[in-house]
Order: structure tokens, then sequence, then C-alpha cells
């Protein structure tokens, strides 16, 4: 079988944190070297397990005029499929031009949000024209979860199969042993931004003082956030910034609870990695996540006052935090990234099979 040629729109360099480009080592990583020949972008430093596949090559970036290299690897190079296209100055000019190129190469875009960005104050309209300009003209898209799915038919009538995000269940890992903590500990991660309402941390900290809280992020809000502890006193919060994944993993097995009061996502990674690390998660229900189960992993909320009532009887109960935890873990190994790749690869072989189809017929 000669393998197929997946160009993958992303940067493999070692350390990056963005989670769109976290999500595409994962899968890269685990694709069959021997059906699927890799080329990936890289900037800097690449990622080991990615560089050490076989069937794999590097596309080095300069350091000025990246987007002429990127654009030129679209139109020159030798691929069947361009994977997680993401919104670029490079992907913009190639979803423009290729139909007058009659390119019958595959693109295939991912949706890893709710697809009402424009309702989203934080989100320049230069930023959506862009994503619909470039994401949304892909051949396939595929949504992250159903609440994705729908938002995505909604908003602009476009058809989307669904394959979820997924957690590396051998990293991220239960401490199971570890000492209990003399105080409860409550961890948030994610970007500090308006929609991710990292501030309920600090208003939950205030409301329970017999506990602490860790926020792991960085964004607009850092300095707003800063400035409230301070002025509050907050003795038991702490900002502990962007984190590396060794550092973060520890976070998640040091805490006892985590808190997500995001209210606008799509499938959050941080949820199953929190989840994978044995903690009880509580999210909100109004973009329905998968990847938590109301009253068995954790808490799925419609208020603020219902969050911190629901924060409130885990924080009184290490009995009930343990039971969540444990099922969460279990639960997130539905979403472990060997059997989500896995299902990439059915998703590629499929799509060369229809393109084979149609030339044929």
């Amino acid at each position: 079988m000669t393998p197929v040629r997946i160009l993958v729109d992303s940067l493999a360099d070692q350390g990056l944190t963005n989670a769109q480009m976290t999500n595409a080592r994962e899968i890269i990583r685990r694709l069959d070297p021997g059906r699927f020949h890799v080329s990936v972008f890289c900037g800097g430093r690449p990622d080991c397990a990615v560089e050490q596949r076989p069937n794999t090559r590097l596309v080095r970036l300069p350091q000025r005029r990246r987007t002429v290299r990127i654009f030129r690897e679209f139109v020159l190079g030798r691929h069947d499929i361009l994977f997680y296209v993401k919104s670029s100055p490079a992907s913009r000019l190639y979803m423009g031009l290729r139909r007058r190129w009659r390119d019958s190469r595959i693109t295939v875009g991912t949706v890893e949000s709710q697809s009402d960005l424009r309702n989203e104050p934080t989100i320049a309209p230069e930023a959506v024209d862009l994503w619909e300009r470039t994401v949304l003209r892909c051949d396939y898209l595929f949504s992250n979860a159903g609440s994705v799915k729908r938002s995505l038919q909604r908003e602009y009538n476009l058809p989307s199969e669904i394959v979820p995000t997924g957690v590396d269940t051998g990293f991220f890992t239960p401490a199971w042993d570890r000492p209990a903590n003399y105080r409860p500990r409550v961890l948030f991660v994610g970007s500090l931004r308006p929609f991710k309402q990292p501030q309920l941390l600090l208003e939950a900290a205030a409301r329970f003082p017999g506990a602490d809280f860790v926020l792991v992020g960085e964004g607009l809000m850092a300095d707003d956030l800063k400035r409230q502890t301070d002025r509050g006193l907050l003795r038991n919060v702490r900002l502990a910034g962007l984190l590396g994944a060794e550092e973060l993993k520890r976070q998640y097995q040091q805490a006892d609870i985590f808190l997500f009061p995001s209210t606008w996502e799509g499938s959050p990674k941080v949820l199953l990695e929190a989840a994978a690390c044995g903690l009880p998660v509580m999210a909100r229900n109004n973009y329905q996540p998968e990847t938590v189960v109301d009253g068995e992993t954790g808490y799925l909320v419609g208020s603020d006052d219902e969050l911190f009532g629901r924060l409130g009887e885990l924080l009184a109960s290490p009995e009930q935090r343990r039971k969540f935890g444990e099922a969460g873990r279990k639960h997130s190994q539905k979403f472990d990234w060997d059997p989500i790749a896995r299902r990439w690869e059915e998703v590629f072989l499929e799509l060369m099979s229809r393109k084979t189809a149609a030339r044929a017929a």
C-alpha cells in the first residue's frame, strides 16, 4: 500500500502550548508510519516524538517570510490531504486560489469551539473573517463535540462529523498516594479571558477561606486578577502563570477539585486532563461537555449560585471528591489519544476512498 501523504498545517515545535498545536502533535505521533507519510512545519526545536517518527518530514520555516514558505508548501508540496487547516494568511491565499487551479487535494478543517464567534467581544472581527475564509472553506469539517457540531450547523448551515479531542492518559495520571492537602486545593487552567470567567475563582476564594485556589494560565485579565487578589487580601489565591507540561501535570496531581467556570467552549481539553489525573471536574452545562458526566464525574452547573453551592459540597466531602475522581479517570480513558488517532486514520483512508470513487465515476 502506498502511504497516504498528509501535510499538517501546524507547528511541531517542542513546548508550544497552543491547544490546536498540541492536539496535532498528539495525532501525528500516533499515525501508523507504514500507512501515512506526514509533513509538518517546524520553526524551532522539534518535538522529539514527532521528529523520531518514521516517514515524517519536517518543513523548516525561516524566521522571516514564513507565510511565503508555508504557501509554497501548500501549492507545491507532494501531499494528498491538507489536515488541520488553521486561520492564517497562507491558508487564506491558498483556499482562495485552489479552485482556480483545480487543485484536487483534500482539505480537512477542525472546529473546536462554538461557531458564534461574532458574539464573543474578545475575538476581533478580522479574526472571525479569516476563520471563515480558511477553516470553513475546507472540503470536510470535523467538530470535536456534539455541541460544536450543532453550533456550526446553526450558525453557518455547514455539516460536520465528530472526532473528539483526546488526552494522553499515560502522561496525565492520578497521584492517589500523595499525602492529603492540609487545606483542599481548587485548580483552574485556561487562558485568562473574560469568557473563561477566572474572576469567579477569586470570588470563591473569598467565600471559602479554608481552601486554596490556584489559577494556571495567562491572558489579558492577568494584571486585573492580580490587583483584585491584592486588594482583597486573598492570601489563599495563587496566580501560577503559564506552565509547561510536566509542571502542569503536577498541579493537577496536587489539586483536589478542578473548577472551570467558562461559559463559551467546545470541548476543553483541560477537563479531560484534570479527569485523567483523578480530579472531580466542575464546568458549565450550557455547552454540555461530553467529557463530564453530571453527578458521576463532577458537576455541570447552570448559574454562579449553583457553582458555589456545588463547590461547597465538594470542599466539605473528601469521600465525594474521591468517588468523582475515580469515575472521571475511568471516563477519561474513553478519550485516550490512541483510539482517537485510530479514528483519524479511518477518516483519512475513507476520504481517499471517496476521492478514488469520484474519479472513477
